[in-house]
């Protein structure tokens, strides 16, 4: 069953990681937060073992592995990124090797998994040189994604500071050739890569220039095929790009815009094509992060400068409607996706914080 659940920021008044708690109504409501999981400004879920692997976004970058069990949330380990300021986190297909993309330090980190999902050593390392034109964001590398390519031959690195994607050879928990793969327009300010689930396209989300590309993908090829603004075209104030999700399908596309805060909906063509659908007012200052709900037929927003989680019902035609009010999570920055509720466990950790439903709450459509 799903489990969902919010990562904060501890600058923003963030108490740790929430879980949210669905009605039968189709409400939310919010859990009191699990202080072991600090800054877990992005994260990935293992579905295979049950793990929460989430990031601890601070200049001595760790990750953080995790078990939700009926007793709350318990810390397995923490491993250092070997970089700083940590941002993003890929298990590959198999679910055997784990990719960290450091901004701070325009490095990420590649670790080998063991059967329960635990780190096998020192991770790999590749650090990135460069820079682009924008001085106050660009003036170094800085990491923000990794992507594992669809056999799983490549890791793609997206580097925000030098409008670059990185394409690395991956053999036996080592990375080598690497070869940059796309260079973007200067000042476009790469931030997320995402695969079509089936043909060989991608799109590149620029943070800088709130841009869509969408990219023909050859293994350490890739080649501009379309791109587009994720804003209005009569917008003239600032806003930077800040999420971008695929469907399960791949003919829908959301995009989050911090400033004009909104979501873009676009549909995406078998050939490649991207036509606009919609801007949904995001209901909420600056949505940084969005988990799709597909089953449930809802969107989550997390609106990290108003401390907020946003519901949008997900209409036939996969634009999206705002479900009554948003709900208060003070640093609100990350949705973690889980596959199951918590398991049943007689674990005794200390740091575990029972998932009881909190006293707010929001109501869906």
């Amino acid at each position: 069953m799903l489990s969902l659940h919010v990562g904060t920021y501890t600058r923003n008044g963030g108490a740790g990681l929430h879980r949210l708690v669905r009605s039968a109504d189709r409400g939310w409501g919010i859990a009191p937060a699990y202080p072991g999981a600090r800054n877990a400004s992005f994260g990935a879920f293992s579905v295979r073992r049950g793990l929460a692997y989430l990031v601890d976004e601070s200049r001595d970058g760790r990750i953080g592995i995790f078990r939700q069990t009926e007793a709350g949330w318990h810390r397995i380990v923490r491993v250092t990124t070997l970089g700083r300021e940590p941002c993003y986190l890929a298990l590959d297909a198999d679910e055997t090797a784990l990719a960290v993309a450091n901004y701070g330090s325009g490095s990420i980190a590649l670790y080998r998994l063991d059967a329960a999902g635990l780190p096998l050593g020192e991770a790999a390392t590749y650090a990135h040189a460069g820079h682009g034109p924008v001085e106050d964001r660009q003036e170094a590398p800085h990491a923000h994604c990794a992507c594992f390519s669809r056999d799983q031959d490549w890791l793609y690195q997206v580097d925000l500071g030098t409008d670059e994607v990185v394409a690395h050879r991956l053999a036996a928990g080592i990375l080598s050739e690497h070869r940059i793969a796309f260079r973007a327009p200067g000042g476009t300010g790469p931030r997320h890569l995402v695969l079509h689930p089936v043909l060989p396209f991608a799109l590149l989300l620029g943070e800088l220039d709130s841009s869509l590309t969408v990219l023909d993908v050859t293994g350490d090829k890739m080649k501009e095929r379309q791109r587009v603004s994720t804003l209005p075209p009569d917008f003239t104030g600032d806003s930077l790009g800040g999420h971008l999700s695929v469907n399960a399908v791949g003919d829908r596309v959301y995009v989050t815009n911090r400033g004009h805060d909104s979501v873009a909906t676009f549909a995406w063509g078998t050939q490649g094509a991207l036509t606009l659908l919609q801007h949904a007012p995001s209901g909420g200052a600056s949505p940084r992060a969005l988990a799709l709900l597909e089953a449930e037929r809802q969107l989550l927003l997390a609106n990290e400068e108003s401390g907020s989680v946003s519901v949008f019902d997900m209409l036939d035609d996969g634009t999206l409607r705002l479900a009554g009010a948003p709900i208060a999570v003070p640093g609100a920055a990350f949705l973690l996706v889980a596959g199951n509720e918590p398991a049943s466990t007689g674990t005794t950790e200390t740091d575990a914080v029972p998932a009881a439903p909190g006293a707010n709450s929001l109501r869906g459509g």
